[in-house]
C-alpha cells in the first residue's frame, strides 16, 4: 500500500470522494463517522465506526447463521414464511462457504458462496440455465445471503462482505460468479461491477434482479476506488487464507522469451531475437567458467552442492578483501530482496526509495509487505542525479529503511563512493541503508561500498552476479553487510540455496578479474557510440555508466510503448521505463547495449520505424 504524504484534509477528501461513488447516498451519511480518525482530530477510542473481524463462518456460527437468516429474511423481510424451528436452511448449505464478519466476537454479518462443485446454484430455482446470459461452467461461482444485522447497518460492513467474497471467488480461480440482487440496494451490486439483464423474479414480498460479472471487470472497479479499499482494509481485521488484495507479480523485462518459446523448444530463435529489454551482459562468461561447466556439467547436474554455499563464500569474500561472516548467498538478487525485507520491514516499516528506480523494491515494499513508501523523486532537468544535500534532509524523517540503487537503474546515474560515504556516515544510525550495486563494476575500480558495509552497523549491500559476470541464467548473488545484520536472515536462508553449476560459475569467474575488466571497459565504448547514434534521431539521451541507455523520445512522437510494439513485429525488444517512475512520462526508453553489430541492428530497425511515423 502506498501511503504519500499529503495534508489530513486532501486525504479525507479523496476517501470522501471514492465513498460517494461507490456507495449509496445512505451509507455516505452514515459513514462520516470514520471522518475524526482519518483526520486525526479524536482518537480511536471515540471513533465511531467499529473495527470488523473477516473470516470464515465457524460450524457453531453456521448454525447461528441459520437463525439470523430466519429473522432477517422471514421475520423483517417476508421473503419466507414463519416457521417454527426459527431456521432458514436449505440443500446448498451442504456445499457453501460462509463468510461472516464479526464486531467484538459477535456476528456482524454475513455472506454465502456456492462453488461449481455444489452442482447448482440458487439461480436455478428461478430460471433455467439456457434463460441465463452467462455460461454455466467450472468457474461460475454465485454469491448470496449478503446479509448486514440491523445494528450494523450504515458502517461499509456490506461492502466489506461483498469484496471478501469476490477474493474468495478470485483466490479460488473463479472467472465470473453470478448473484441475486435485492432491489432495494441493487445499487451496491451495480457499484462493485455486477449487471442486471432485466430478469427479475419475486420471492415472498422481495423482488430481485439476476446479475452477473466477470471477475476481472471487478478487480478493475476495485483499482478505481482504491482509497475506499485502503481505508476499509486499515478497519479490518482479515483472517481469510489469501490476502486481501490480489497477490501481483512484479512486472520485470524479459517478453523477448515470447519469441523464442517459454518452453524451450525453439532455442534457435534467439540469433533472431535482440533481447534489449533486459539487462544481460552482451558479453560471454569468462572462459574459465565456460571451460569448467563444458569439462564437468553431466556431473554439476547430477550432483548436489555444498550446503551452505561455503566455497562460493570463501570466493566473494577473498575477492572482495572482507570475511566470510559478511557474506550471505542467495539465488539471485531478487531472492535476497523479497527474503530479507520481508523478515526485517511490515506494515508499520516507513522506507524511502529513489523514483525513479529498480521496479522491484517498490512491488515488495508496497504490494508484498505493505510497508509506508515515500518517493524521493529524480528531477529529469538534472538527469536524475540524487541531489546530496536533498537527501541528507530527508534522513531527517527517521526512516526504517532507504533503498539505493547505485548505478540507478533506468538512469544508469552514480553516486561517487566518497560522496556516499558522507551521506552514510551522518545519517541516523537506526536507518538501514541497502545499496543495491548490481552494476558497479562498470562504475569502475574501488566504488563498491562492500568494504564500508562490512564495517557498519546499518549499511547492507546487495550485489548480483548477474549482470557484470554474463550470469544472468545462472542466478547468484549476495549480501554484504555487518554479521549482526545477516545472522538472523541465515536461519531463514534454505541449504542449497545456489545450484551447482551457478556456484561453479561464480567462483570461476571471480578467479577471472582481467578478463571482466576489458568487457568493463568495452562495454563503455560501445555505450557512448550507441549514445551517440540515438541522440542523432533526435531523442534526449540520459548519460549514464552502466551497460544500458535511458533515452527520451519527442513528445510529439511515437510513445515508447507504442515504438516498443513496432520493435517487437521486428523481433526487437526494448524496455517501456514508464512504468519504473512516477515522473518519467510516456516517451521513456531504456535500451540494454548490446555488441557493436547488434547495436547496429537496433538502429536499423529504430531508423525504419521512425521513417513510417505518422
Amino acid at each position: 500500500m502506498i501511503l504519500q504524504w499529503m495534508p489530513a484534509g486532501h486525504r479525507f477528501r479523496r476517501w470522501t470522494g471514492a465513498i460517494y461513488r461507490l456507495t449509496t447516498s445512505r451509507v455516505m451519511r452514515l459513514v462520516s463517522g470514520m471522518q475524526a480518525s482519518l483526520s486525526g482530530e479524536v482518537n480511536e477510542t471515540r471513533n465511531r465506526v467499529p473495527r470488523f473481524t473477516i473470516g470464515m463462518a465457524t460450524r457453531t456460527e453456521r448454525e447461528a447463521i441459520y437463525g439470523l437468516r430466519h429473522q432477517v429474511y422471514a421475520d423483517e423481510l417476508k421473503q419466507h414464511p414463519v416457521n417454527d424451528r426459527r431456521k432458514l436452511r436449505d440443500t446448498l448449505d451442504d456445499h457453501n462457504v460462509y463468510l461472516v464478519a464479526r464486531c467484538e466476537s459477535c456476528i456482524a454479518g454475513f455472506i454465502s458462496i456456492t462453488p461449481p462443485a455444489a452442482g447448482s446454484y440458487s439461480v436455478e430455482k428461478y430460471f433455467r440455465r439456457e434463460e441465463c446470459p452467462f455460461p454455466f461452467d467450472e468457474r461460475l461461482y454465485e454469491i448470496r445471503l449478503l446479509t448486514v444485522l440491523k445494528a450494523h447497518r450504515g458502517n461499509p460492513l456490506a461492502m466489506l462482505l461483498m469484496y471478501a467474497a469476490f477474493r474468495w471467488v478470485q483466490a479460488h480461480g473463479g472467472t465470473h460468479l453470478t448473484a441475486l440482487g435485492r432491489n432495494e440496494v441493487l445499487q451496491l451490486y451495480h457499484r462493485v461491477g455486477l449487471r442486471s439483464f432485466n430478469l427479475q423474479i419475486s420471492a415472498g414480498a422481495v423482488r430481485y434482479d439476476l446479475m452477473h460479472a466477470e471477475v476481472a471487470a471487478m478487480q478493475r472497479r476495485v483499482e478505481e476506488f482504491s482509497a475506499l479499499f485502503e481505508q476499509i482494509e486499515q478497519r479490518t481485521e482479515w483472517k481469510l487464507p489469501f490476502g486481501f488484495r490480489k497477490a501481483s507479480a512484479c512486472f520485470h523485462g524479459g517478453a523477448f522469451f515470447s519469441a523464442i518459446g517459454s518452453k524451450f523448444d525453439a532455442l534457435e530463435n534467439r540469433d533472431r531475437v535482440i533481447n534489449a529489454d533486459v539487462l544481460d551482459a552482451w558479453f560471454p562468461p569468462s572462459p574459465r567458467v565456460l571451460s569448467a561447466l563444458q569439462e564437468h556439467l553431466p556431473w554439476l547436474l547430477r550432483t548436489s552442492p555444498p550446503t551452505n554455499c561455503e566455497g562460493l563464500i570463501e570466493a566473494i569474500a577473498q575477492a572482495r578483501g572482507i570475511a566470510p561472516e559478511n557474506i550471505l548467498p542467495g539465488a539471485g538478487s531478487s531472492d535476497l530482496i523479497f527474503r530479507a525485507l520481508r523478515h526485517w520491514l511490515s506494515p508499520a516499516s516507513h522506507v524511502l526509495i529513489l523514483d525513479p528506480t529498480y521496479g522491484e523494491y517498490a512491488h515488495v515494499l508496497e504490494k508484498v509487505i505493505g510497508c509506508t513508501v515515500d518517493r524521493f523523486t529524480l528531477s529529469r532537468s538534472r538527469n536524475y542525479d540524487v541531489e546530496l544535500g536533498r537527501i541528507q534532509a530527508a534522513l531527517s524523517d527517521a526512516y526504517d529503511l532507504v533503498v539505493l540503487v547505485n548505478p540507478n537503474s533506468p538512469t544508469g546515474r552514480h553516486i561517487d563512493h566518497d560522496e556516499l560515504t558522507a551521506i552514510l556516515r551522518n545519517a541516523p544510525p537506526q536507518t538501514r541503508f541497502w545499496i543495491d550495486e548490481t552494476y558497479i563494476d562498470y562504475a569502475g575500480k574501488g566504488q563498491s561500498m562492500e568494504q564500508f558495509a562490512a564495517r557498519s552497523e546499518n549499511v547492507v549491500i546487495c550485489k548480483s552476479m548477474s549482470k557484470v559476470y554474463a550470469l544472468s541464467g545462472a542466478r547468484v548473488a549476495y549480501l554484504c553487510a555487518g554479521p549482526h545484520q545477516l545472522e538472523s536472515l541465515r536461519a531463514i536462508t534454505p541449504p542449497w540455496v545456489v545450484s551447482l553449476p551457478a556456484q561453479v560459475a561464480a567462483v570461476k569467474a571471480l578467479d577471472d578479474p582481467t578478463y571482466y575488466a576489458e568487457r568493463y571497459r568495452e562495454t563503455s565504448v560501445l555505450r557512448l557510440r550507441l549514445s551517440t547514434e540515438l541522440a542523432q534521431l533526435g531523442w534526449e539521451v540520459v548519460p549514464g555508466i552502466a551497460n544500458f541507455v535511458l533515452c527520451h523520445l519527442p513528445e510529439r512522437g511515437f510513445t515508447a510503448s507504442t515504438l516498443n510494439r513496432h520493435c517487437q513485429a521486428r523481433g526487437l525488444f526494448l524496455r517501456d521505463a514508464s512504468v519504473m517512475g512516477s515522473s518519467l512520462g510516456h516517451h521513456a526508453l531504456r535500451i540494454a547495449v548490446k555488441d557493436a553489430a547488434t547495436n547496429q541492428r537496433i538502429l536499423g530497425i529504430l531508423r525504419s520505424i521512425l521513417k513510417e511515423q505518422p
